[in-house]
């Protein structure tokens, strides 16, 4: 499936620029843009854009055009059953640099999206004025549409805020609102992961990958610790819960996938062959050393060896239609990856077998007498704790697996949140060590040959856990961690490729994983 969302904020516009179009040239801050990009400091006049959210080309012919082209290609592409593809926009406010974009996805076809025009940050940068887009979307046509919140690591504590945009405390109506349009969140993409931080889980060995910490998206505010519990996934899990307790409705409650979030129109994913988040970061020997954003003040500019190659969403659906495909995104039957094409399915229940994960039925007794990735349990059968059956494949094409891990998050009476991660399945005859900890799995990485061996890890895993903690009066969630043998990075590729040296830390080799949406126990 592909969603080409652009950004709704002059619509097209980049289009526009590379065809000299009149409707562009006719406008004042258009003919600029295009004469600085014609003259080869399109980069300059990028910045500008981004970093001042005022329409500065009021021109609705913009929009009309390019969303009637858009909604005219996604139906011309689409083929059931083979090619799917959705309509959709991504709405892209950053107030004072801080990333709140999301991506908007229709269920429809043109007959209903061309009834509307897509949102941008010039109508509004509240998520609550977006939320009502959506409900009259719905409303005028009868319709389906959903939103995907961008990663929260460059919100600089905006994305999962203790108050609303206007500066109100949360309610149980924003959290029942939220939950409701915003049913998924992305968890990693090319700036970075946010799934969790190491200063947010520091008993978690593997929290700090593509780790990106620097400041807010534009590069307009530095980083504090204070933000940090406000824009990882994880930590916004556990503080849904607390707010569920406490309001009654969990604002967090979201399934998670990967995206690309490429914006070079390249569906490429593969660390060996990363074109870059944006064409000005197209492969080249000193690329690692550009900015994807040039921040005024250096230290907290973006640039290219931050970024990771990619991430991916991964749907779990009856067949490729929009309709099974939006349908299993609605109901969070989704998981992440960070590029690699990995599979992982969990189950959970209340009477599954240590065996059960072996039978060649696994999905459909999981189906029958569980539930899956996104689900809900609830009300514990007396005595009984959730058990959970979990499998995992490698990408075909890809490496093999380190371990299968389980993630649950809490609340105590107390509303106070709790974390803990444990190892379910894991390949080679290693053992835990007198701590519980399982030893690394070791490393096949030949970083100057940019290479490896699957000489270690398993194609396949296979775990069941049950939860020998439980408590049954505790509001809890469980979701699956799926972790990769270390692999070389896209920085090693291009060392190797263009016989570049690398800037001194720079990343070189890391391990790929893939993070299921949740399930979740209410009492």
């Amino acid at each position: 499936m592909v969603d080409v969302a652009d950004h709704a904020e002059n619509l097209g516009l980049a289009d526009f620029i590379e065809r000299s179009d009149p409707i562009l040239l006719a406008n004042t801050t258009g003919k600029r843009w295009h004469d600085m990009v014609k003259a080869g400091t399109g980069y300059d006049a990028f910045l500008e854009w981004g970093r001042d959210q005022t329409d500065k080309i009021k021109e609705p012919k913009m929009m009309q055009k390019v969303w009637a082209m858009a909604t005219d290609n996604a139906d011309r592409y689409y083929q059931p059953g083979s090619f799917t593809t959705f309509h959709g926009f991504e709405w892209t406010p950053h107030p004072n640099g801080n990333n709140m974009h999301r991506v908007v996805i229709f269920r429809d076809g043109k007959d209903r999206t061309s009834q509307v025009q897509p949102m941008s940050t010039y109508d509004s940068a509240d998520a609550e004025d977006l939320w009502k887009y959506l409900a009259n979307y719905q409303d005028k046509t009868g319709g389906q549409v959903l939103a995907i919140p961008h990663n929260g690591n460059l919100s600089n504590g905006l994305m999962f805020d203790n108050e609303t945009y206007t500066g109100k405390p949360l309610t149980r109506d924003y959290a029942e609102r939220r939950s409701r349009w915003e049913p998924l969140v992305e968890v990693t993409q090319m700036k970075g992961d946010g799934e969790a931080h190491p200063l947010l889980s520091p008993d978690d060995e593997f929290a700090d990958f593509e780790t990106v910490d620097k400041g807010n998206l534009m590069g307009l505010e530095p980083k504090t610790p204070d933000m940090l519990p406000k824009e990882y996934a994880r930590s916004a899990l556990k503080r849904g819960l607390a707010y569920e307790q406490k309001l009654g409705a969990n604002p967090f409650k979201f399934g998670m996938i990967g995206s690309t979030d490429a914006h070079t129109s390249l569906p490429t994913t593969r660390e060996e062959n990363w074109f870059g988040k944006a064409p000005y970061l197209e492969p080249k020997g000193d690329r690692v050393e550009h900015a994807l954003i040039k921040a005024p003040d250096p230290k907290l500019s973006l640039m290219a060896y931050d970024l990771g190659a990619a991430g991916l969403a991964a749907v779990w659906a009856r067949e490729n239609s929009r309709e099974s495909l939006w349908d299993a995104m609605a109901r969070r039957e989704v998981f992440a990856t960070s590029g690699t094409r990995l599979r992982v399915r969990v189950f959970g229940g209340w009477d599954f077998g240590e065996d059960e994960v072996q039978r060649p039925d696994f999905a459909r007794q999981g189906y029958a007498r569980g539930v899956p990735m996104g689900g809900d349990l609830s009300t514990a059968p007396e005595g009984q704790a959730p058990s959970f059956m979990i499998r995992a494949l490698r990408d075909p094409d890809g490496a093999n697996l380190d371990r299968i891990q389980m993630i649950k998050g809490w609340v105590d009476a107390e509303g106070e949140a709790h974390e803990k991660v444990y190892d379910v399945a894991w390949s080679d005859d290693r053992q835990p060590g007198a701590d519980g900890r399982l030893p690394p799995v070791g490393s096949t990485v030949d970083v100057a040959d940019a290479s490896f061996t699957n000489s270690i890890g398993d194609a396949l895993l296979m775990g069941y856990w049950m939860d020998s903690d439980f408590d049954s009066k505790q509001r809890a969630f469980y979701y699956v961690r799926v972790l990769e043998i270390p692999t070389p990075r896209w920085t090693a590729y291009d060392a190797k490729f263009f016989n570049v040296r690398m800037p001194e830390g720079t990343q070189m080799k890391h391990q790929e994983r893939a993070y299921t949406s949740p399930i979740w126990y209410t009492p």
